[in-house]
């Protein structure tokens, strides 16, 4: 049973796109997920006993990285695959020579801020009616956060 981390291509985002359709009300298209595929992009997805349980994809630029997207297939949520993900993505923004960590988080999303909060990462900035709300009415807050590395 044990994990492994496998570095996402362009020729793996089609078969994580049901993760990212899953976990988000308003998911990334398969083509913006594709154009946050190398270059200044990074990514891993989590694999156990053959099944991707999960995926996250980072940015870097000028010593400075972005985690962009973090999904752990729903079924699998609450079993510390999202810890494994965010540890893996501290540690490779780090490898690339990072200092610095961002990310967005939507205000309800409580479990997701308490994990950040958990790794170092503070509330610095907010971003008033950013996400449009799963409901479709309405929008909702976005939480910028910030940790060193």
């Amino acid at each position: 049973m044990a994990l492994s981390f496998h570095t996402i291509t362009t020729n793996d985002v089609s078969k994580l796109m049901p993760i990212e359709e899953a976990c988000h009300s308003h998911p990334w298209t398969e083509k913006t997920f594709t154009s946050c595929t190398g270059g200044r992009y990074f990514g891993e997805y989590l694999i156990q006993d053959n099944n991707i349980l999960g995926f996250y994809v980072g940015e870097h630029v000028a010593g400075e990285a972005t985690l962009m997207d973090i999904c752990v297939d729903p079924a699998q949520q609450g079993s510390g695959f999202g810890k494994a993900l965010l540890e893996q993505f501290i540690k490779q923004a780090k490898n690339l020579d990072n200092n610095k960590a961002f990310l967005e988080v939507r205000s309800k999303n409580i479990s997701a801020q308490m994990l950040y909060i958990n790794y170092g990462f503070i509330e610095i900035s907010r971003r008033t009616g950013y996400y449009p709300s799963a409901s479709g009415f309405g929008y909702e807050d976005a939480i910028v956060m910030s940790a060193s590395l």
